[in-house]
């Protein structure tokens, strides 16, 4: 993705003068240390501002919103803003600064959300497993109705896979990646038994190996924002700052991804996450959370797909081949095969843009699961570290 390329500069430029200034600030005085920090974390505001914005401003586009390529900017963004707020939190500081309050507290609920997060992506990963099962048969009802001259035998076929994946899309809808062909208790890394797994073989594991039947997305979601409250007082201009901004970015991009992709038990996901409304880095998130919940509430009333772009799409043009389908008589009329023609060509669109973005996208999602797991080692060695220094000597 073009937008990789200029994130990756723009965040090696962000740890590139991190790395400056703290080298610079070692041999001076306190105060200095101070004005340092706060120029950093001004300048990590800035950026989670910028880049939600940019997110934002893909509103404007409703072909573009919520979309597979919108999804992968966005798991883009995160990464970024992940690489940076471990510059500013862990990069040339001592132990002690971290394992000192307010962040004595705030750290451990930060890698707790982190574990928690950890099911997200295995329940969302599979979520994106049952899209191509999806995508599957979308490409036999192409097989079956692209033709110059459509018969009975056509429209037979067409509609048992019409029949299929629209079956599949609510199922998917309501219980989240629990079809023929996709394992439950897949993880990442891992091959499907059934189906063939396109993805090339990597040495990934999961830290959560099943989604149990009882688990919920949605109940996940409210667990991982249930306690997130923003920093008052002293706090609010310091270390628990950039904590705070990393758990919000966390939690909306995980909410995201289960209002958009399907995913077990999502009910009243909607009604699951408040966002800070007074913090200027937090403005176009709020307004990206509002806008995605606006969404969902119309889908929940509808009983429909998820907010995934391509699927609300397919989902129109599959009920309106089945219409056609229902009510067919040879020889079709030609105004009538035109239209044919025309909804063809849509959903070989939306076919082409699933087996384009839907591989890379899983690949970002596990690049996030192992990214986040990573920084929950490297603040626990920290937090280690920092105890053992503390340790009182005889």
């Amino acid at each position: 993705m073009p937008a990789t390329t200029e994130n990756n500069h723009n965040q090696g430029s962000f740890l590139g003068r991190i790395s400056i200034r703290r080298n610079q600030v070692m041999s001076m005085s306190m105060d200095g240390t101070h004005d340092t920090e706060c120029e950093e974390m001004e300048l990590f505001q800035r950026h989670v501002a910028e880049r939600f914005a940019e997110l934002l401003s893909c509103t404007d586009e409703p072909e573009a919103f919520m979309s597979i390529g919108w999804l992968r900017k966005l798991l883009d963004e995160f990464l970024c803003c992940e690489a940076e707020f471990k510059a500013v939190l862990l990069m040339g500081r001592d132990p002690f600064q971290i394992a000192k309050p307010p962040l004595d507290k705030l750290l451990p609920e930060l890698l707790d959300r982190i574990i928690k997060s950890l099911d997200v992506c295995n329940a969302v990963s599979l979520g994106i497993d049952s899209l191509k099962n999806i995508q599957r048969l979308a490409e036999i009802v192409l097989s079956a109705l692209d033709q110059t001259l459509i018969g009975d035998g056509q429209v037979r076929r067409a509609k048992k896979a019409l029949s299929a994946l629209l079956s599949a899309m609510l199922h998917e809808d309501k219980d989240g990646g629990i079809t023929k062909g996709t394992e439950r208790s897949r993880s990442f890394g891992r091959r499907g038994n059934k189906d063939k797994d396109r993805s090339a073989a990597s040495p990934f594991r999961s830290l959560s190996w099943t989604m149990p039947k009882n688990w919920s997305a949605a109940k996940q979601i409210h667990a991982m924002s249930s306690n997130l409250a923003a920093p008052r007082g002293n706090e609010s201009s310091g270390l628990a700052l950039p904590v705070f901004i990393m758990n919000t970015v966390l939690v909306f991009v995980l909410w995201t991804l289960v209002a958009a992709l399907p995913c077990q038990e999502r009910s009243g996901l909607g009604t699951h996450f408040q966002m800070p409304r007074n913090l200027s880095w937090a403005q176009p998130i709020t307004a990206l959370q509002e806008r995605i919940s606006e969404e969902w509430k119309k889908k929940e009333k509808k009983g429909t797909v998820g907010l995934l772009e391509e699927m609300q799409k397919m989902e129109k043009i599959a009920q309106w081949f089945l219409d056609f389908a229902d009510s067919f008589q040879f020889p079709a009329e030609a105004d009538k095969l035109e239209e044919v023609k025309a909804q063809v060509e849509e959903l070989a669109d939306i076919c082409r843009k699933m087996e384009e973005g839907l591989e890379p996208l899983q690949m970002q999602i596990r690049e996030v699961f192992h990214r986040v797991v990573r920084t929950r080692t490297e603040f626990l060695h920290v937090l280690d570290q920092a105890a053992k220094l503390n340790i009182p000597t005889s």
